[in-house]
């Protein structure tokens, strides 16, 4: 059992999935930290300054008041609703997604190139000209039936 699940995982290992996915994960976290230090150092001071010089990160609705304890009795902790964190995390999302976005459609705009088989400025790939080729001769094909009758 455990040299067929061995197997099984070195196969997973070798197609590359694993190294795709940890690779991936690798830069996903370097992107994270990134977009962290650009939301907490360069967006929010500016806002913040706007803002009448508003920590984000601080602002909370309290709840209850924090009692201090007296002798022989402990004290009440406060009890808030802190937002401030979500606002700063909520423009991280923002930063993250858009940028995304444009990776994404970055990469789409090449992916579209490269199919594209009147384009002579990128090799088509093989699989595209197959498909390419096996359509025309479609096309053709049905032309001729169509004369046939």
């Amino acid at each position: 059992m455990a040299v067929g699940l061995f197997k099984e995982f070195k196969e997973f290992a070798v197609k590359g999935n694993m190294i795709d996915m940890a690779v991936g994960i690798i830069i996903g976290t370097a992107f994270n930290r990134v977009v962290d230090v650009l939301v907490k150092q360069i967006i929010m001071p500016p806002l913040s300054l706007l803002t009448g010089r508003i920590q984000y990160a601080d602002r909370k609705y309290v709840l209850r008041e924090a009692v201090p304890g007296v002798e022989g009795a402990e004290g009440i902790e406060e009890v808030a609703v802190g937002y401030g964190l979500l606002i700063e995390v909520f423009i991280d999302f923002l930063v993250i997604g858009f940028t995304v976005f444009l990776v994404v459609k970055l990469m789409n705009r090449f992916r579209r190139k490269a199919e594209d088989p009147k384009d002579k400025t990128v090799a088509t790939p093989k699989d595209i000209e197959l498909l390419t080729s096996l359509n025309k001769l479609l096309q053709e094909q049905n032309e001729l039936l169509r004369k046939k009758d």
